[in-house]
């Protein structure tokens, strides 16, 4: 019976306890800290990024929405807030992973689906990679060759999806890889295209 009283007794003085703290501004206190570490966080993302590229002529319908070490390369992924397709640059340095050249040749579906066993991440497996067209767009203020690809992956909320993947070399001689990546129902070139003509070298 004590026991259970003293029980009672604790979870009334915590209940108190939180009353009294959200009285005087306590809720206001755990909100402010919460956005100080979303916006440490942005921020984070932001330097690292700007490693990579310069993102501040970047349409305010995209985020940078992480940057990451993905197996061994500096990665930015950035997303479309309306339709949450996905952009990802990665820089590989002086080792490309696919150039320019390779993304022309007849074997790039080859190639990529090499390129995705590589890079794999957190277990996602890529199958039934096909190329469906070709073209160009603006990359880091170039004009480089895109394949548009389809293919099937496992341990994603989506299983079909559609993108594109372009290479191009910025000035410090390094290689970046551009992709961009929907549903495969949803994927715009348009979409795309806004991203990418925004994105700079870093200064």
């Amino acid at each position: 019976m004590f026991r259970m009283i003293k029980i009672v007794f604790n979870a009334t003085i915590i209940v108190l306890a939180l009353i009294g703290f959200n009285a005087i501004g306590g809720q206001k206190y755990v909100e402010g800290i919460k956005d100080g570490v979303m916006n440490f966080i942005a921020q984070h993302n932001a330097d690292s990024a700007r490693k990579i590229g310069d993102f501040s002529k970047m349409n305010e319908e995209f985020i940078i929405d992480n940057t990451m070490n993905l197996a061994g390369y500096k990665a930015v992924v950035a997303e479309h807030k309306a339709s949450g397709q996905k952009m990802v640059i990665l820089d590989s340095g002086k080792k490309p992973l696919l150039t320019k050249e390779d993304i022309k040749s007849q074997n790039i579906d080859a190639k990529l689906q090499d390129l995705s066993e590589k890079v794999k991440y957190k277990g996602v497996k890529v199958q039934d990679l096909t190329i469906t067209s070709r073209g160009t767009m603006e990359v880091y203020g170039q004009t480089v060759p895109f394949a548009k690809f389809e293919a099937h992956v496992s341990r994603l909320p989506i299983s079909d999806i559609a993108g594109v993947v372009a290479s191009v070399q910025t000035s410090d001689g390094s290689e970046k890889l551009a992709l961009s990546l929907s549903e495969k129902k949803k994927y715009s070139q348009l979409i795309t295209n806004e991203f990418y003509k925004g994105v700079g070298e870093s200064k």
